[in-house]
């Protein structure tokens, strides 16, 4: 491996899959994007401001739909003012959400007609909406943290790539499993383009339990997709590593998931992780999570039991 001394590069590597682990910076073409025909996936994925918010206009515009038919035959309710919108939408909200103060009623088949339809579907968008919230709060999601950097450094008097993770929540993810895959651009014999992916062995690949840290490690042998590359190397291949987290939910007994993924430029060469695992006066052991990201040189002395402060 090459011997860049530093965490971090002023080259930018391209980037097909983002620190999420989410495809980025893909154009497609040919297909059509569902725009409506996929809207359950659409609710259960998009962030909780825009649900909310998709939720109150949605039933702002059904209410003030309804409101406007009740306008359209003047007098139809009774109790209301006559061409009165902020009546028609109020007496609207208490038809929809099936509240009925008493202050104001239907008038004439033409209103009993509206309130009918409307009732059935404040009945159907209420029960709808229930249902995505549930769905919603109910998936299963795993708070995994992912260093900053890929460290490569030496262990064990070889050299080795390091990720280290940590479980965000006090709780225990059972059987967990971790990959890394390497991405990297490359051409066949044919001349053809390709991005393949190459699986990096890791030293423990399993866990039977997560609840603190982990630190995975990869040998770079002879073996090694990593053997003999330079930074240069991989980001002539705008290579980037992809870490993918499963297990089980110790609290919730379903599968959660996590992934992340660096460019060249996030690798940290002949750097290695600081300790967060620290002892007290007395002995007692500590994680101290404010070391988490941070990055030691190898050639820096290092302690045996480092102290907690």
């Amino acid at each position: 491996m090459g011997a860049d001394r530093t965490p971090s590069s002023s080259k930018s590597s391209a980037r097909f899959i983002g620190r999420d682990g989410q495809v980025v910076m893909i154009e497609r073409i040919g297909i059509e994007r569902a725009r409506f025909s996929d809207l359950y996936h659409r609710f259960l994925t998009v962030r909780w401001r825009w649900w909310l918010l998709g939720v109150v206009l949605g039933y702002v515009l059904l209410n003030a739909s309804f409101a406007l038919a009740y306008l359209a035959l003047p007098e139809c309710i009774e109790g209301a003012r006559p061409g009165h919108f902020g009546d028609a939408f109020a007496f609207s909200v208490q038809t929809f959400s099936t509240i009925g103060y008493g202050a104001m009623s239907p008038a004439g088949m033409y209103a009993n007609t509206i309130v009918t339809l409307e009732a059935i579907v404040g009945l159907l968008y209420q029960a709808l909406v229930t249902g995505l919230a549930f769905a919603k709060f109910a998936r299963p999601t795993a708070r995994v943290m992912f260093t900053d950097k890929v460290c490569i450094t030496t262990h064990e008097g070889k050299r080795a790539l390091m990720v280290r993770m940590a479980n965000e929540r006090a709780n225990q993810v059972v059987e967990a499993t971790l990959s890394l895959t390497l991405l990297v651009d490359t051409v066949t014999s044919e001349g053809g383009h390709m991005r393949k992916l190459r699986e990096l062995k890791l030293v423990r690949p399993s866990t039977p339990v997560f609840s603190l840290s982990w630190t995975a490690i990869h040998l770079i042998d002879e073996e090694s997709p990593l053997h003999g590359e330079t930074r240069e190397s991989l980001e002539a291949k705008s290579a980037q590593l992809l870490a993918t987290f499963v297990g089980t939910d110790d609290t919730f007994n379903q599968v959660v998931h996590a992934r992340s993924a660096w460019s060249v430029d996030d690798f940290a060469w002949d750097h290695h992780y600081a300790d967060i695992i620290l002892f007290r006066e007395d002995g007692e052991r500590v994680v101290d999570y404010r070391r988490f990201h941070q990055l030691v040189p190898d050639d820096a002395p290092r302690e045996a039991r480092p102290r907690a402060s």
